[in-house]
């Protein structure tokens, strides 16, 4: 599976449909209100990144997850996602509202003094999420509504306003203190296990010659979970007693005798599929690890 998934998933995911001029638009931007995302799609964001910012507001109690931490969110809160960030959210209340906007980074192309991705909220390990008072959630609640009011307009200047808009929620935010719960789990190394072990079966089984298995290395999965590598190594080494490297080739071998058995394809392809460049690195590797070849062992 691909490690970021892109504007046109997210709208295949969420809606079964996407907007006609999508790939034209390189600076897309949209907002919606978060009961119809959950009237026409799924409650649950799956854990990946997303090649694209979201701004949500939201009320009710939800768990994000982040890489190695569970953010606990209660009451109304404002959330701002970037695209470095895998996560994955999960709705505890039944039925939350709120509103969310989506959008490139090219949709501030020239607009402001410096990119979007360094505005302070979209900095990598920066806290993101914000909860409001009672008054913010009314005042917040008003300019998502102004933009997706001002959305369905012809105003020839509409995206300057929504820009405008945008920003103002921007410096709302910057007003206030960022604020954290983290939600207890019984071992936070237990999650960010599981996390990376999400991450590494969502890239199988490999069902086509052409799917490659690319993340094979704990540096990767660090990267994708924007971990430090030793905070992972350590963490999977106090859960399963096995180093993350272990872990990969287990499965690597574990996917290539499947293939080995299962498939008529030949070693080069399979060698291909699991990432190696030469046949004679996969035959090495094999051995190593199950002192046989992969022509023996078919």
């Amino acid at each position: 599976m691909a490690a970021t998934e892109t504007l046109e998933e997210f709208y295949q995911y969420k809606f079964n449909w996407m907007p006609s001029d999508l790939k034209k638009d390189i600076g897309h931007f949209n907002v919606f209100n978060l009961d119809e995302t959950y009237r026409h799609g799924r409650s649950t964001v799956k854990y990946s990144r997303w090649d694209f910012y979201k701004i949500m507001l939201i009320r009710g109690r939800h768990v994000f997850h982040y890489a190695d931490k569970s953010l606990e969110v209660n009451g109304s809160n404002l959330i701002f996602f970037n695209p470095l960030v895998p996560y994955k959210f999960e709705r505890i209340t039944a039925d939350p509202s709120g509103y969310f906007c989506i959008f490139k980074e090219a949709f501030f192309a020239g607009q402001t003094r410096n990119s979007v991705k360094d505005l302070p909220m979209f900095v990598p390990g920066a806290k993101a999420v914000f909860a409001l008072d009672p008054m913010q959630d009314e005042h917040l609640t008003s300019i998502f509504y102004k933009m997706q009011s001002e959305l369905q307009t012809d105003y020839l200047y509409k995206y300057d306003l929504i820009r405008g808009y945008m920003m103002e929620i921007v410096h709302q935010a910057l007003k206030m203190q960022p604020t954290e719960t983290l939600h207890q789990h019984a071992d936070a190394n237990t999650r960010l296990t599981a996390v990376f072990t999400d991450l590494l079966e969502r890239q199988f089984p490999i069902e086509s010659v052409s799917q490659q298995f690319k993340m094979r290395s704990a540096s990767a999965f660090a990267e994708q979970m924007n971990v430090h590598v030793n905070h992972l190594n350590r963490a999977i080494r106090l859960t399963t007693g096995k180093t993350t490297t272990e872990l990969i080739f287990e499965r690597m071998v574990a996917e290539a005798k499947a293939l080995l058995e299962h498939t008529s394809w030949n070693i080069a392809e399979i060698s291909y599929c699991l990432g190696f460049e030469e046949p004679s690195h996969f035959n090495h590797f094999f051995k190593k690890l199950t002192h046989t070849t992969p022509t023996a062992f078919r």
